[in-house]
C-alpha cells in the first residue's frame, strides 16, 4: 500500500474534526483551489501548499469549523422562511446568522475561535470593506457581520477592516443599538435571533414592515410592541400581538408607498444610498449565492427603456476557451459519474421522444401510380400484363421540416449543485437524441463574469456614479455546443458547468436576445428555443442603482416580442420557480430530478405543433 501523503492525512484529520464538531457522521470534506463553499454535507476548504504552512493550515481549519458549526447550529428551512427577499437585506441577514453560529463555537472552544479568526482574515483580503474610502463603498453585510461578531464574542474586528467599519459604525449603532444588544440574549435560539435581526433590518431601513416574511405557525408573532424580556414568551400568544404588529407595519407601508411610484427616476437620500449602493453581497460561506427576489409581476410601462452602462467588458466565449484541456477532461469525467444513476431514466424518456420524432419522419407512399418507382408488391401484375399502367408508387413529401433546437441554460449561482448537474446531463442526452433524429441542437449558457458588477461597475464608479446607469455588470455568454457541431466533439465542453466559480449572476433578458439572434440566423424552417432557469433575473449591482424590477421588466419585454412577432417557438422550464408568469408556454417543476422528463415532454409537444412562420 502506497504511503499516505501529508496533505491527504491532513484532509482525513480535518474531515474527522468537522464531523465531530457538526455532530454529522456523513460530512465529507475536500480541498479546492477555487472559492471554498459548502453544499449540504459536502465541505470544500482552501487547499494548503504541499509543505502545510501553519497559516494556510489554520485557514483551512477555520473554513471547516465555520461550515461544521453551521451544520450543527443552523436550520436552513427556518432561515429561508424568515429571510427578507431584497438582495441587500438578505445579504445582511445571512451575515448576521453566520456570526451567530460562529459565536456559538467561539465562546467555548479557544482553538475553534483562533481558526475562525484566520479564516476571517483570509476572507477580508478580497472584501471591498478593506478598500472602502467613503461610506457609500462599505458593504453593509460585511460591516454588520463584523459588528455583530464583536457584540457576541467580544473579539475586535481584524485591523484590516477597522477603517471601513469606522465609516459606518456610528450610523449603525445610532439606529440599531438596542437590537444589537438584544442579539446576544437570543444567541442560542435561532428563531428568536432571527426576529431580533429582522427588527434590526427595519431600524436600518433595509426593509419596510410589510416586506418582512411571514412567521412560522409554531413561532407565533413578532411581538413588535413587546419588550425584549417578553419576546421569547410570545410564541404561544401571537394572535393579539400580531394584530398590533400588523397595524404598525401597515402604517409604515402607507407612508412608504407615497414616494414609491417614481422610484426609477428619483435619487435615494444619503442614508439609503449608503445601504443600497454599498457592497451588494458577501463573499462568504455560501459562495456568493445570489438571492432570488419574490416580487409581484412587474408592469411594463410603455416608455420603459432598457440599456447597459457599457458593453465593453461583455464576452461571448466557447466553453473550451474558459479552461484548459486537462481540466475540461476532469470535469467531464465528474459529469459522467453524475450521469450513471440518471442515465437509465432519462435515456428511456429520450428514446420515447426519438420514436415520436421518427414517426413523423417515416416515409409514406402513394400506390397504383402511372409513373414513379416500380412497386415490388405489384410484380405479379407486371408479369401477367406488362402493359398495366398502375404498377408504380411515388413517395409523399414528409411534413417533418428541418428543425434546430437551442437549449439556453441559466448558469447563475443559485443553480449550483444538483440543478446544474441535472441540467447538463439532460442537455447532453437531448443533444444525442435529437442528433440521431436529424435535428440540430445548440447548447448555450448565460451568467456574468464577476460578482458585484465587475469592470462595468468599476468604470461607473470612476465616472462619478451617474444616476440610473442601466445594466451594471459584465455579461458572459457561453457556447457549449454549436448547432452544426457533432455531439461527440462538444460532449467534453458540457463538463464546464461543473466548474467551481463559473456560476455567478443572471441577466435573462439579454441572454434571451442573444440566443434568439443566433437562432433567427439559422436556415432551418422550424426554430425552437427552450429556456431552463430557476428564478427571476438577478444582478445585485444593477438592481442596487436602478429600480428593483429593472431586469424583470426587460425580460418581459423581450419575451413579449419573441412570442408575438418572432418565428421562434419559445418554451421555458422553471426549477422551483414559477416561470409561467413570464412565458406563455412554460412549466414549473419543484424537483430538479424531474427536469429530464419535462424537457422530453415539452420538446415532443412542440414537434407535434405546426411550425410558426
Amino acid at each position: 500500500m502506497a504511503e499516505q501523503s501529508p496533505i491527504e492525512a491532513f484532509r482525513l484529520v480535518l474531515g474527522g474534526a468537522a464531523r465531530a464538531l457538526a455532530h454529522e457522521p456523513e460530512v465529507e470534506l475536500g480541498f479546492t483551489a477555487e472559492a471554498p463553499g459548502a453544499a449540504g454535507k459536502a465541505l470544500r476548504v482552501p487547499m494548503p501548499a504541499r509543505t502545510l504552512p501553519a497559516d494556510q493550515v489554520a485557514q483551512a481549519r477555520g473554513f471547516a469549523d465555520g461550515y461544521a458549526l453551521r451544520l450543527r447550529h443552523h436550520d436552513s428551512a427556518m432561515h429561508a422562511r424568515r429571510a427578507p427577499t431584497e438582495p441587500t437585506a438578505r445579504a445582511v441577514f445571512d451575515a448576521v446568522e453566520q456570526a451567530r453560529v460562529e459565536a456559538l463555537g467561539s465562546r467555548t472552544m479557544a482553538g475553534v475561535r483562533a481558526n475562525l479568526t484566520h479564516a476571517l482574515t483570509m476572507k477580508l483580503k478580497s472584501d471591498p470593506l478593506t478598500r472602502a474610502r467613503t461610506r457609500e463603498e462599505v458593504p453593509l453585510s460585511s460591516a454588520l457581520g463584523l459588528i455583530v461578531r464583536e457584540r457576541l464574542t467580544g473579539q475586535p474586528a481584524p485591523p484590516a477592516a477597522e477603517h471601513g467599519l469606522s465609516l459606518v459604525r456610528d450610523w449603525i449603532e445610532a439606529r440599531g443599538s438596542a437590537e444589537l444588544d438584544a442579539l446576544a440574549l437570543a444567541l442560542d435560539d435561532q428563531a428568536a435571533f432571527a426576529r431580533v435581526a429582522s427588527r434590526l433590518l427595519e431600524d436600518l431601513e433595509l426593509v419596510a414592515g410589510e416586506d418582512r416574511p411571514d412567521q412560522d405557525p409554531e413561532d407565533g408573532s413578532e411581538g413588535e410592541g413587546e419588550d425584549q424580556d417578553q419576546s421569547d414568551q410570545g410564541d404561544d400568544e401571537g394572535d393579539d400581538q400580531g394584530g398590533q404588529a400588523e397595524s404598525e407595519t401597515d402604517a409604515r407601508a402607507e407612508s412608504d408607498e407615497e414616494g414609491s411610484e417614481d422610484g426609477e427616476s428619483r435619487m435615494m437620500d444619503e442614508d439609503v444610498q449608503s445601504e443600497t449602493d454599498a457592497d451588494l453581497g458577501e463573499e462568504g460561506d455560501e459562495g456568493m449565492m445570489p438571492v432570488r427576489p419574490t416580487r409581484p409581476p412587474a408592469e411594463l410601462t410603455p416608455n420603459f427603456d432598457y440599456r447597459s452602462y457599457t458593453a465593453r467588458f461583455d464576452e461571448t466565449i466557447a466553453a473550451n476557451e474558459l479552461c484548459d484541456e486537462e481540466e475540461l477532461t476532469r470535469l467531464r469525467a465528474y459529469l459522467d459519474q453524475q450521469l450513471l444513476h440518471l442515465q437509465g431514466a432519462v435515456t428511456k424518456l429520450a428514446n420515447r421522444l426519438q420514436r415520436r420524432l421518427m414517426a413523423q419522419q417515416n416515409r409514406s407512399w402513394d400506390f397504383d401510380q402511372e409513373e414513379g418507382l416500380l412497386d415490388a408488391a405489384r410484380l405479379s401484375r407486371v408479369v401477367v400484363n406488362p402493359t398495366h399502367s398502375l404498377s408504380y408508387k411515388s413517395e409523399r413529401e414528409t411534413e417533418f421540416r428541418d428543425t434546430v433546437v437551442t437549449l439556453l441554460i441559466d448558469n447563475s449561482g443559485s443553480m449550483r449543485g444538483r440543478p446544474i448537474s441535472i441540467a447538463a446531463i439532460s442537455a447532453d442526452i437531448m443533444a444525442r437524441t435529437l442528433e440521431r433524429c436529424g435535428v440540430k441542437t445548440e447548447i448555450l449558457g448565460f451568467t456574468t463574469r464577476a460578482w458585484k458588477g465587475g469592470q462595468s461597475r468599476e468604470k461607473w464608479l470612476a465616472d462619478g456614479r451617474p444616476p440610473l446607469p442601466g445594466r451594471l455588470n459584465d455579461l458572459r455568454h457561453i457556447v457549449y455546443k454549436r448547432a452544426d457541431e457533432p455531439w461527440r466533439r462538444a460532449r467534453k465542453s458540457l463538463g464546464l458547468m461543473m466548474r467551481e466559480g463559473l456560476l455567478k449572476e443572471n441577466i435573462d433578458g439579454e441572454a434571451l436576445m442573444w440566443a434568439h439572434s443566433r437562432l433567427i440566423s439559422r436556415p432551418e424552417e422550424r426554430r425552437i428555443l427552450m429556456v431552463i432557469s430557476d428564478g427571476a433575473p438577478v444582478d445585485d449591482s444593477t438592481l442596487s442603482v436602478n429600480s428593483g424590477s429593472y431586469l424583470e421588466k426587460h425580460l418581459r419585454q423581450v419575451i413579449g416580442w419573441i412570442e408575438s412577432r418572432s418565428s421562434v417557438q419559445l418554451v421555458a422550464i422553471g426549477i422551483g420557480h414559477d416561470v409561467t408568469r413570464y412565458y406563455a408556454r412554460a412549466v414549473t417543476i419543484m424537483d430538479a430530478e424531474q427536469l429530464g422528463g419535462t424537457m422530453v415532454e415539452q420538446l415532443a409537444s412542440l414537434f407535434d405543433d405546426a411550425p410558426r412562420r
